[in-house]
């Protein structure tokens, strides 16, 4: 077994309900060292559960600092000498005010990298900016739902997610530069990123993106959620290699090219209901499966969790969801997120 892709990286985390703890806890299972710096009172995502605690901040220890005065200052920049990184996600204000930027932080260790996730970046103002608000702002939430009903959002909390991520990205971009610096984040600019296709159709050729029934692909056909039978079918060709397959077991004949399926949508998609009506989603899968034409039936949480059991880990009698990132000959270590203020526990 190899060591740790990240063993003797050093990270400090600020962090506060999801999108900063989300993406130390990924680097912790990569190997990292995550002291988590908490209020005495303790971060707050504490208060919200154990299980969702649990989920955010394995593998971590826990350090009560009370930034706000000189003690916890001079403590702050006691660890901050010996660590490689701090992550934080806080309001831009506090950001600064708490001195937990680059500019504030580099005369205790001149490489460190300092990483700000905001609403709306660093300098961007204190507009609250949890994840639903920053769906509604950025297009996300309009693009979302059936064109006949009003725009709604996905049932997870996708742009804490994924601002995590990209935030654990330029934290490792940085270190492996070897030079300190401070990142800054926004989920506006992420979930603006993420729309990156329909984006460009916009900025290039005047297409506004919309709302189309199924959630159907901008470009491709068929490519949506169909009803069938019995149960939701999630259907996704794209080439024409796919579509031969399909109509073949479906029974659909014509519409051969990529192109003739894209100019006719409406005739498309009238044969694809007709001829999913005449089976459940379950077997419409199974049979398209071994074919394979991309296609799931929809499942529940539930459902895919029983399917899946090796993605579910343990530690200290918490269950959670593995690290998504497998890397060869490794193996995370995983253990549950720490008591307040103590260490990460075995």
């Amino acid at each position: 077994m190899n060591a740790a892709p990240l063993a003797g990286i050093r990270i400090l985390e600020v962090g506060t309900m999801l999108a900063g703890p989300y993406a130390t806890m990924m680097l912790a299972d990569l190997g990292a060292e995550v002291i988590k710096i908490e209020p005495a009172s303790g971060e707050i995502s504490r208060q919200v559960s154990d299980a969702y605690f649990q989920s955010l901040n394995r593998g971590k220890s826990s350090r009560c600092l009370d930034l706000t005065v000189d003690e916890g200052q001079q403590q702050l920049a006691e660890l901050v000498a010996d660590a490689d990184a701090l992550l934080v996600n806080l309001k831009p204000s506090a950001i600064q005010r708490l001195g937990l930027t680059y500019q504030s932080l580099r005369r205790f260790n001149e490489t460190i990298v300092c990483v700000a996730i905001t609403g709306y970046g660093l300098h961007g103002g204190d507009d609250p900016a949890f994840d639903y608000v920053i769906q509604a702002a950025t297009g996300v939430a309009a693009l979302t739902g059936d064109p006949d009903g009003p725009p709604t959002l996905p049932g997870y909390s996708s742009a804490d997610n994924s601002t995590g991520l990209t935030a654990a990205l330029g934290l490792l971009a940085q270190i492996v530069s070897g030079r300190g610096g401070q990142i800054d984040v926004s989920l506006r600019d992420v979930m603006l990123s993420q729309l990156n296709y329909h984006a460009s159709a916009y900025l290039n050729n005047g297409i506004e993106p919309v709302r189309r029934s199924g959630g159907a692909h901008a470009y491709y056909v068929p490519a949506q959620m169909f009803p069938t039978a019995d149960g939701h079918l999630a259907l996704f060709v794209t080439h024409d290699g796919f579509w031969r397959s399909f109509a073949t077991e479906a029974g659909i004949a014509g519409f051969a090219t990529m192109a003739e399926r894209a100019d006719r949508p409406d005739d498309v998609l009238r044969a694809v209901i007709d001829a999913l009506a005449g089976d459940s989603a379950q077997n419409w899968e199974k049979r398209l499966k071994p074919l394979g034409v991309p296609v799931a039936a929809v499942r529940t949480l539930p459902q895919a969790l029983a399917e899946t059991p090796e993605v579910i880990v343990e530690a200290g009698g918490f269950r959670t969801v593995r690290c998504p990132i497998t890397v060869s000959d490794y193996e995370p270590d995983y253990h549950p997120a720490p008591a307040l203020g103590g260490s990460r526990v075995h």
